[in-house]
């Protein structure tokens, strides 16, 4: 299945508290099981005024209906080509 970065500018979430991110990763659970199994949030990397998060589902579409109905946003959808790490220069 396509692996995706999803960028979501939300002003302040380096700074929010873990209630917060508790709260979104809560709703973010209720409308991945609305939708099935077909999408799968994998982790999410919190840095700045961005939320990083990496998703497997079959389309993009998929994941902006997962954002539309979550109530946050998904300005950038990218598939990931590749993985690089340590490993790849041996």
């Amino acid at each position: 299945m396509p692996k995706f970065i999803i960028e979501r500018q939300i002003p302040g979430a380096g700074k929010m508290t873990s209630e917060n991110l508790k709260a979104i990763s809560q709703k973010s659970k209720e409308v991945l099981c609305t939708l099935g199994s077909d999408i799968q949030w994998i982790h999410s990397y919190v840095a700045g005024d961005k939320i990083y998060c990496i998703y497997l589902a079959p389309s993009e579409e998929l994941i902006k209906e997962h954002a539309k109905l979550g109530g946050f946003p998904a300005n950038s959808i990218t598939e990931i080509s590749n993985i690089i790490d340590l490993q790849t220069a041996e």
